[in-house]
């Protein structure tokens, strides 16, 4: 399946790609920096792409959008509460899995398994000591990067 629209983010690393199935959003996918830029061809994706530069410019933007992620029920789960970390504060994996009756290590995989990052703000989850920790499966590189960039853009002193 084809993205929807491709839109250049406000940092370097990568273009977001969403992709748009009946009626709602599916997945925001990191593509090459390179990757051309595309008008939305569905309403949602429109509605997405503008929302998403919403958030660019205030991160207390609250995402209003039709989702639908398909995961596990556990990953679901995760994605709820996700969703329900507010902007410039985190969450630890130990804190979640708590929260969950799970582990650390299962949150971290629901966390990678994320399909809509940004939206479904796995970004705002960290170690136990405040590190970073990875990102959508990442422990360093550009992905890593644009962790650190969404949380110092919602005001959380990331890269402690």
């Amino acid at each position: 399946m084809g993205h929807a629209i491709v839109i250049q983010p406000p940092f370097p690393y990568c273009r977001l790609g969403l992709r748009v199935s009946g009626g709602a959003l599916t997945a925001v996918d990191w593509l090459a920096p390179e990757t051309p830029c595309t008008a939305p061809s569905q309403p949602v994706a429109a509605q997405a792409g503008r929302q998403l530069q919403a958030y660019f410019r205030d991160p207390c933007h609250v995402f209003d959008l039709p989702l639908n992620a398909v995961g596990t029920p556990f990953q679901q789960r995760v994605w709820s509460a996700l969703r329900a970390i507010p902007p410039g504060t985190v969450c630890s994996y130990a804190e979640l899995a708590r929260a969950l009756g799970s582990a650390p290590r299962a949150v971290g995989g629901a966390c990678r398994a994320n399909p809509l990052p940004i939206i479904v703000p796995c970004h705002r989850v960290v170690t136990a000591r405040g590190a970073l920790g990875g990102y959508g499966g990442a422990t360093s590189g550009a992905l890593l990067a644009m962790k650190k960039w969404l949380l110092a853009h919602e005001g959380w002193p990331a890269g402690r």
